[in-house]
């Protein structure tokens, strides 16, 4: 075992015996000369710090933190030991010996102070100053503490009206020329302890917002037990009741700084600081509130106590949750930064998402979230997408799944990895996730219809060169022959005309038969092109003659609204296949009643509804070919088609096309 380790094991034995020596000390003492307060912060001290700070310098010799912590210790203990012996001497007569005992007690309290109370939060999580401008701060301590422990030390002996004890125990270090003085220095040098202790648990906060989030995390457990000993150290010098909350943090400021240099990764406190700030915010704001509305109602409604109250009451109800959300941006901008506001993130994938296609946004999106929600690793799964999955860090076996939803279609899933180094508090996840999941689904959906394009242009071209090669062998082998063999068959009429007229009269009979097939096969070719209901009713007409050919079953009623007649010949297409289908999935698959198509000409862009009060959509639906076709059709034009629905709540299908003065581009 080092030099250094044994010197700290020495300190962190000894501290202990003095404060169980300081105890047995104060329990021997008569009535009349025990203290009514024989316990304080520095009671504490004596028994956790020196043992916390053995064990750091066993792990880590050069740590003056740790020193700091012992050396603290053991002055808090020679204080109490000091102080509790100065009684004891008084109370056996020996005032002299009582009076020198003075001094031991004043010098380790100002050791244990200034070491525990100012430059350990200084020099807190990694043994050095936040800066050189934090030295004013230190020596600010130096001298309170110096001016208090002069105005302990050199005053004159108290007079004996007045005093607590049957006798007065003397200064022996009293200045008479200083007796003028004392009660300023006091005053002074507490006001500049006070101020000093906060200035030290500023810097925490300075060292917090500036720090990288790793550094934050590890500094959150340091400020949160300072800040908390101060604000109840300074709640007990007004009502003494908090002294014992006091007591109890001080014990803790230690586990706190072994956390903060050891452990920090491991514990959450940013989520106690955030809820506990929130809190303590919530309690001081509504409570100054509720107070003040009852008094103000209080003496505007004199004699109505019952109605001031509840007044109060209602006044302070209606500032909680505004003043919660506020205070909690407030708290999670003061530990995280930019980084954990939520409309700062979605900023970043505003910016992100404009600047690349959706393929280049679904990488800033997995890559914003995973910064903003401090996570190992964040995944993003685009349903029939390309790419179909994105991945930044690691999200492992157990991620949490969120579901993409887009205009109440799933697109997708987001997977959440482990939490990372600093994780935030579960609220502050979910705030995150609210906020920026919208996002995510809405870049999960332009990839989908990215890829869906892609596809889309795909089968188009593959179609138009099926289609043309049908048309070749249609028409070549099908049209082209018949018009072959009827060539034939009029040339052999001509010959037979003279000879035998019988055969020329069979021949034309069956040339007769032969032009109604080709006008029949004729027939069906251009009904493949477009459907003549179109060019023999209009779209308005064919519409409503779709309608009145469905089902027997199910009523439906058409609503045009503007005029439909000069539309371009491929939206008219596309809205009749579209009407034709939807109208087929509600025959064989919704189950409904009744139906509505609902088509709209507006300024720019045709609008189609078509719903049904059927079965709707299941919650594992998949689109079928049939969706996908009106989908496709829609996407040709630049228009969507979204179709939606409940389990039990009928299905929706809405369509936008643009209607532009311009003709679509043809593929060839």
């Amino acid at each position: 075992m080092s030099g250094a380790a044994v010197v700290a094991a020495v300190m962190a034995v000894a501290s202990p015996v003095l404060g169980l020596a300081t105890i047995l000390v104060w329990l021997g003492l008569p009535a009349e000369w025990a203290p009514t307060k024989t316990v304080s912060p520095q009671s504490a001290v004596v028994f956790t710090f020196p043992a916390v700070g053995a064990f750091l310098l066993y792990h880590r010799p050069r740590l003056n933190m740790a020193w700091l912590m012992c050396s603290g210790g053991l002055a808090a203990g020679i204080s109490d030991v000091s102080s509790a012996l100065m009684f004891r001497a008084a109370a056996g007569g020996e005032l002299a010996l009582a009076g020198w005992l003075r001094v031991p007690t004043q010098l380790g309290w100002a050791v244990c102070g200034l070491a525990l109370t100012m430059v350990l939060p200084l020099y807190s999580p990694d043994g050095r100053l936040p800066s050189p401008r934090w030295r004013p701060a230190l020596w600010l301590g130096c001298l309170s503490i110096t001016a208090a422990t002069v105005h302990n030390l050199f005053r004159m002996t108290p007079p004996r009206e007045g005093y607590p004890y049957p006798e007065v125990i003397p200064s022996p270090l009293g200045i008479p020329a200083l007796a003028p003085y004392m009660e300023s220095v006091n005053v002074v040098g507490w006001a500049g302890i006070y101020t000093a202790m906060a200035l030290s648990a500023l810097s925490l906060l300075t060292r917090m917002r500036r720090a990288d989030p790793a550094t934050r995390r590890q500094i959150g457990w340091p400020l949160f037990a300072f800040a908390g000993y101060i604000v109840f150290l300074v709640l007990a010098a007004i009502w003494p009741v908090f002294m014992w909350p006091a007591i109890v943090w001080a014990a803790a400021i230690p586990f706190a700084v072994a956390f903060s240099v050891m452990r920090y990764r491991l514990y959450g406190i940013d989520t106690v600081v955030s809820r506990a700030l929130v809190a303590a915010g919530l309690v001081i704001v509504v409570s100054a509130v509720y107070f003040g509305a009852g008094a103000l109602s209080g003496l505007v409604v004199s004699g109505y106590d019952q109605v001031a109250g509840i007044t109060a009451a209602l006044f302070a109800g209606a500032f909680f949750q505004p003043l919660r959300r506020a205070l909690q941006r407030v708290v999670d901008l003061l530990l995280y930064g930019a980084v954990g506001d939520p409309g700062v993130l979605a900023g970043r994938l505003t910016q992100a998402v404009r600047r690349g296609d959706p393929a280049e946004a679904l990488t800033s999106v997995v890559s914003v979230l995973r910064d903003g929600l401090a996570v190992e690793g964040v995944a993003v799964e685009v349903a029939d997408g390309e790419p179909r999955y994105v991945e930044s860090g690691r999200v492992g076996p157990a991620a949490r799944e969120v579901p993409l939803v887009w205009h109440g279609t799933r697109v997708g899933r987001l997977l959440v990895g482990p939490p990372g180094p600093r994780r935030f508090p579960a609220a502050h996840n979910e705030r995150v996730l609210a906020t920026l999941t919208p996002y995510a689904a809405d870049v999960a959906h332009a990839v989908r219809m990215a890829a869906d394009l892609q596809r889309s242009r795909e089968r188009i071209l593959t179609a138009r060169e099926e289609e043309r090669r049908r048309l070749r062998r249609d028409l070549h082998d099908g049209l082209g022959q018949t018009l072959s063999a009827m060539a034939m068959t009029i040339n052999m009429a001509r010959l037979s005309l003279k000879s035998s007229p019988e055969a020329a009269d069979e021949l034309l009979r069956e040339l007769h038969t032969g032009m109604g097939a080709v006008t029949s096969d004729i027939r069906e070719l251009v009904y493949g092109l477009r459907p003549p209901a179109l060019d023999d009713l209009g779209l308005a007409g064919a519409i409503r003659d779709l309608a009145g050919r469905s089902s027997s079953g199910v009523e439906v009623e058409v609503e045009i609204g503007g005029d439909l007649s000069d539309l371009p010949a491929a939206v008219e297409v596309a809205v009749y296949r579209i009407v034709q289908e939807a109208l087929t999935n509600i025959r064989r698959h919704a189950g409904a009643s009744r139906a509505t198509i609902a088509v709209h000409r507006e300024e720019g862009v045709l609008r189609m509804l078509i719903g049904d009060d059927g079965r709707g959509l299941p919650e594992s639906h998949r689109a079928g070919v049939g969706l996908g076709s009106m989908r496709e059709r829609a996407a040709e034009l630049g228009g969507i088609c979204v179709v939606t629905g409940e389990p039990g709540a009928g299905t929706r299908v809405e369509v936008a096309l643009p209607l532009t003065s311009t003709p679509p581009v043809i593929i060839r």
